[in-house]
């Protein structure tokens, strides 16, 4: 039934925006803005040139179920911590990281961050996004959130970064100074996750970024040329047998999101054993971060 679903969820995505009813779009201060329904899928998006820039999806009758293949490889982070206490989001989207990290930690602390006012109240209307006393949503750019949460000496157990303009990561996320601005809101034994792309032209850029700030880090990577989620913490490399005590403690919830966390580990690599950049590349900074020139 799952594998019947996911050809029929990909055969919805790929379909063409004249098959698809747009329900919502708006021109907000940063981006133009739709919402389309499919059917029973239903996709916020930023661009509406290109049909396959979907920001977010969900099964309008199963809205806890995980459209992306990312959103299922954001969770190969429980491997790295302990069950999270507290969790930092950059770029909202419809809520989906939010809504599940809720679902399986009721008590964690969830800070929301979203540039675009438009973008909030889209997926409060449009995708069920769940706010409460333990979930926060503040409207704000994300480097300057991060740079005043460090003020006030706030940490985090788990820092998802997923932040999206329509074409890729604004380009002041992605430079070592943001980076070491993030890590050191971790807590001691916290993660950072972000989502990239493994076809991108900042592939080595971004790689030799995070690897200057964090050392080595772990990469997911379950189909080529699609998206790669890096996995950073303060302290380097996990024991594997620590990895495999995680995975038997959270496989069972996970599931009921389609979530297999041993395919997972099967698709993670450490860079301790496959740096697989030029040694010369360039790291991003503030004062050298071209990533629209760049990612052509």
């Amino acid at each position: 039934m799952r594998n019947k679903l996911f050809v029929l969820l990909l055969a919805a995505l790929t379909s063409t925006l004249a098959n698809a009813d747009i329900i919502h779009q708006e021109k907000s201060l940063y981006r133009n803005i739709f919402v389309e329904d499919r059917d029973n899928l239903r996709c916020l998006k930023f661009n509406v040139k290109d049909t396959l820039t979907h920001q977010s999806c969900m099964l309008k009758n199963d809205p806890d179920y995980l459209v992306f293949n990312y959103t299922k490889m954001m969770f190969a982070s429980l491997l790295m911590i302990e069950p999270p206490k507290s969790v930092l989001i950059i770029g909202l989207g419809g809520g989906t990281m939010s809504n599940t990290i809720h679902h399986l930690y009721p008590d964690a602390i969830i800070d929301n961050v979203e540039i675009d006012p438009a973008v909030v109240k889209v997926a409060r209307k449009y995708f069920d996004f769940i706010e409460n006393d333990k979930i926060s949503t503040i409207e704000a750019d994300g480097r300057i959130f991060i740079k005043r949460a460090a003020l006030r000496k706030q940490s985090y157990d788990w820092i998802i970064l997923d932040a999206f303009n329509g074409d890729y990561i604004p380009e002041h996320l992605l430079t070592k100074e943001f980076l070491e601005e993030t890590k050191a809101l971790l807590s001691e034994n916290g993660v950072v996750a972000a989502n990239t792309f493994s076809s991108s032209a900042l592939y080595d850029y971004e790689s030799a970024t995070y690897y200057d700030v964090f050392g080595d880090y772990y990469q997911v990577q379950t189909q080529r040329r699609s998206n790669r989620i890096i996995l950073a913490t303060k302290s380097g490399q996990v024991d594997s047998e620590l990895i495999t005590k995680r995975a038997e403690a959270v496989d069972a919830s996970l599931k009921d999101y389609g979530i297999d966390i041993y395919e997972l580990i099967n698709a993670m690599s450490s860079t301790k054993n496959n740096q697989d950049w030029p040694k010369n590349t360039r790291i991003l900074t503030d004062q050298y971060s071209p990533a629209n020139l760049l990612n052509q």
